[in-house]
């Protein structure tokens, strides 16, 4: 499905305003929130967006844009406006719509009357330019009155806008059949961090799908292999990733095993952390290449330099040794999340079977702010004891971090969805890791972000005593179960090196 979505307004046209709010800003938040939720959940799906920013475009140029583009759809989101006593949700089609432009309205009319906790004032029609001008079948949904206080009031929650967009989403689903994706890997943004990383590769490609069949095969192999991203010469490329050490020596221990299982063109990438989140090929700098096989961007004939061991990043589980584990002193906050996705998901269920699967949310997320994901999720771990939440936070919360649960009579905050919850424990921990901006990519949804003294904790036992009171061993606590994460996952891989080797 092609979708062209296109969030009301924008620049230096702010919409309707009313309650301190402006609907420029409601809607392109919902917008976002809707592509999030089906680029990330949905096969197939390609979206164009009038603006991802607080940019103007005119109404010609929106109408325009999508019939280049081709849409098959034709979504536009705003919020309406007018006495204090009006309220509720509206949607719109032309008046004289095709019958495809009725069917998807009535779904998309249902399914977010399911979730939006307004008033229902029906399906309108309209003479709407966006309505009128478009050459695919086209809706236009008014999400509340900014001019009234009770949907104002809803519309200044992170949660309330994540349910709209689900609402919407759910309906572009039902309506076109899109089918969910079977296996999300991730696509971390780079984020600055400190210490080097000598991460294999697998196989470098243009195309995302050759990446994907390219892990399939690894993890028919049993490697646990994902894709992460990078920009080479303003060309997005899609790298196989099968591994990650803070040891040279273990990298290439691990490459040769990949080169045997017949992964003949893997190759080594050396991240220095720096603040670019670029990283240096092992091999000559030579554009990758995409032939819709396993390609890669050269081979492992050289060094770079030594071991490079950190003294608490030596990832251990890809080393066939047993891991050396992090200090329980001044281990910080921020830095390379080690564990893979599966590695994080296969600890927590060897005490929890039903575990939800939450170590991509914590990989992917802690790459964007430079936390380390994997410790995170240790941390989540300890709160809610293997996702069982046996204590007074329940699982319908999607609080795994305990943000604001403080007694018996306060279970604290609530979150939306897994990944809003995820992002919540996210800031929050950057908050006190660092002094410096929150970067903008995901809306704030911490409700405690600025009751914390920023910069405060910047390692995990300065958490004694702040995030837990009083808390004395609370970072450590933290610290000994990610020491058996890591132990768990270098028996595993020695055990693949067994099997590989035998």
């Amino acid at each position: 499905m092609k979708l062209y979505l296109d969030p009301g307004h924008g620049g230096s046209d702010p919409g309707a305003q009313g309650h301190g709010l402006n609907e420029k800003d409601i809607t392109l938040d919902i917008a976002l929130k809707l592509r999030d939720i089906l680029l990330n959940e949905y096969q197939n799906v390609e979206i164009r967006m009038s603006r991802t920013g607080d940019t103007t475009k005119s109404l010609r140029q929106r109408t325009q844009e999508a019939n280049a583009f081709g849409a098959d759809f034709y979504l536009s989101i705003h919020i309406n406006s007018a006495g204090s006593s009006a309220q509720g949700y509206e949607d719109y089609i032309y008046p004289g719509a095709s019958s495809e432009s009725k069917r998807v309205r009535d779904i998309i009319h249902a399914e977010v009357m399911k979730v939006n906790e307004l008033r229902d004032r029906g399906k309108k029609q309209a003479n709407f330019h966006v309505l009128r001008e478009t050459k695919m079948p086209a809706v236009l949904t008014e999400n509340g009155f900014i001019s009234n206080a009770h949907d104002a009031a809803l519309m200044k929650q992170s949660s309330w806008r994540q349910k709209v967009a689900r609402g919407h989403a759910n309906a572009l689903a039902i309506a076109f059949g899109l089918k969910r994706k079977t296996v999300t890997t991730p696509v971390p943004t780079p984020a600055p961090k400190p210490g080097t990383l000598y991460k294999v590769m697998a196989g470098s490609f243009k195309a995302r799908k050759n990446a994907d069949e390219q892990v399939t095969q690894l993890r028919a192999k049993g490697f646990d292999a994902f894709v992460v991203t990078t920009t080479i010469s303003g060309t997005t490329w899609y790298r196989v990733q099968v591994g990650a050490f803070s040891s040279r020596e273990n990298a290439d221990k691990h490459l040769t095993l990949v080169k045997k299982a017949g992964l003949t063109d893997s190759f080594i990438v050396v991240d220095d952390g720096g603040s670019s989140g670029n990283s240096k090929g092992s091999s000559p700098a030579s554009p990758p290449r995409d032939n819709g096989g396993s390609s890669g961007t050269g081979s492992n004939s050289g060094s770079t330099g030594g071991a490079g061991n950190g003294q608490n990043e030596n990832n251990g589980e890809n080393s066939g040794n047993s891991p050396q584990p992090p200090s329980t002193q001044g281990f910080p906050i921020l830095g390379p999340t080690i564990l893979s996705p599966k590695q994080m998901n296969d600890f927590v269920k060897t005490v929890n079977p039903n575990a939800p699967e939450l170590g991509n949310l914590y990989f992917t997320i802690g790459e964007y702010y430079g936390i380390r994901g994997d410790i995170a999720f240790a941390q989540a771990l300890h709160e809610t004891d293997f996702f069982r939440f046996t204590g007074i936070v329940q699982p319908s919360q999607n609080n795994y971090a305990g943000i604001g649960a403080t007694g018996p009579d306060r279970s604290g905050a609530t979150f939306e969805t897994p990944e809003e919850g995820v992002i919540a424990h996210l800031q929050h921990l950057f908050a006190y890791a660092t002094a410096t901006p929150l970067p903008n990519q995901y809306p704030l949804v911490d409700p405690r972000f600025h009751l914390v003294e920023r910069g405060s904790a910047p390692t995990w036992t300065d958490l004694n005593g702040k995030w837990a009171v009083p808390g004395t061993t609370y970072g450590q606590s933290i610290l000994d179960l990610y020491k058996r994460m890591l132990r768990f996952s270098a028996q595993n891989l020695e055990n693949l090196q067994k099997e590989i080797q035998s």
